[in-house]
């Protein structure tokens, strides 16, 4: 190979790896998905988590029988997903349905401290605003419906258990 094109394919390399400024990089493939086929969208312009329509993670598949092919985040740090039941998400569902999300944190290697875990607390802020909500799941990651007051892109915070992790959910008008 020439000098020439080495130097090409260097800057080509270096520039693939760039990001726009004030939007966070999608998460990071996890060895989990390396191996998914499934077709991942775009949630929305500067919106910066994906729903993959792939296999879930090997580690958030337990108690699912059959394909595993379900609308979910993966979190931006790869310790939580969010599994969409209620896909497309909206601010209202005038079909009975619900914002269901399950909730499935990366198994730990060290034993809970106490019996009961802790809540999973949700600080939501919608993109481009100040508008921030909280919710909360009690006993930590788990079934929820999470409702939020307007569409738009939000920016999830996620604690539970000393642990955090973030994404961005889209919600839709109804």
């Amino acid at each position: 190979m020439g000098a020439g094109r080495g130097v090409s394919l260097a800057m080509v390399l270096l520039l693939a790896g760039c990001t726009t400024a004030g939007r966070p990089a999608a998460p990071a493939a996890s060895p989990d998905r390396a191996a998914s086929t499934g077709a991942a969208s775009a949630a929305s312009p500067g919106c910066g988590s994906r729903v993959e329509t792939g296999p879930l993670p090997d580690w958030a598949d337990a108690g699912f029988s059959g394909s595993t092919r379900t609308p979910h985040v993966l979190g931006a740090s790869g310790e939580i997903v969010a599994i969409l039941f209620g896909h497309p998400l909206r601010t209202v569902r005038r079909n009975g349905t619900n914002n269901k999300i399950l909730w499935v944190a990366r198994p730990t290697t060290t034993p809970p401290a106490v019996a009961m875990a802790d809540p999973l607390r949700i600080t939501a802020t919608l993109d481009g605003t100040g508008t921030r909500v909280t919710r909360e799941v009690a006993g930590g990651p788990g079934p929820s419906i999470v409702n939020m007051p307007q569409a738009g892109c939000w920016r999830l915070e996620l604690r539970w258990s000393g642990r955090t992790d973030a994404m961005d959910l889209v919600y839709e008008d109804g």
